[in-house]
Order: structure tokens, then C-alpha cells, then sequence
């Protein structure tokens, strides 16, 4: 069985774009403007959506008020729940020095 996949680092780019750092290197640019309906609804804000943060916990994306995203989903391993994903803007993989 693998390790599972938790995120190491987030970083908001602006509008509704986050660069998601993997624990397996993989970096993930995904644009959530059309993955904020309902719940998600209460962060479709610039300062709010701003805020984003890794939960130290659970290792993944997290927002003060109380709101995560599941790190499978934003990796892109399992389709989310609601059934609509973020938009990947970019992809790619952190080159690792020996």
C-alpha cells in the first residue's frame, strides 16, 4: 500500500487560483471559480478565498472558517463528491536533486 498523498504547501495566486504543492512533488495550479457552489460558496470572496492554508492536521487545503478540501480530490485521484472539480491550469512534477 502507498503512502497517501497530503498537500505541503498552498499558495493563492489570485481570482480563484491556488498552487497546490504535493508531498509527492506534483504541483497542481487549480482555478476554483466554478467549483464554488453551495458550502464552498461561503469563500467566493478575494479576501476569504485568500486565505487558504494548509491544515497542519490533515494536510490539506483549509480555510479559517472551517472549510478543507479532500488532498485525493485536489491530486486529482478521485472525483469530488459534488462533481464538479477545480479546472487545472498547470501541472507539473518539482524536479528532486540527489
Amino acid at each position: 500500500m502507498s503512502d497517501l498523498v497530503r498537500v505541503a504547501s498552498v499558495e493563492f495566486l489570485g481570482a480563484r487560483v491556488l498552487r497546490v504543492e504535493f508531498s509527492d512533488g506534483l504541483v497542481r495550479e487549480l482555478d476554483f471559480a466554478a467549483a464554488l457552489p453551495g458550502i464552498f460558496s461561503t469563500i467566493d470572496n478575494d479576501e476569504l478565498f485568500g486565505q487558504a492554508l494548509v491544515d497542519e492536521t490533515a494536510r490539506t487545503v483549509a480555510w479559517p472558517n472551517g472549510l478543507d478540501l479532500d488532498p485525493e480530490v485536489l491530486h486529482g485521484d478521485v472525483a469530488p463528491a459534488s462533481g464538479v472539480a477545480p479546472r487545472v491550469v498547470r501541472e507539473f512534477h518539482l524536479s528532486r536533486t540527489t
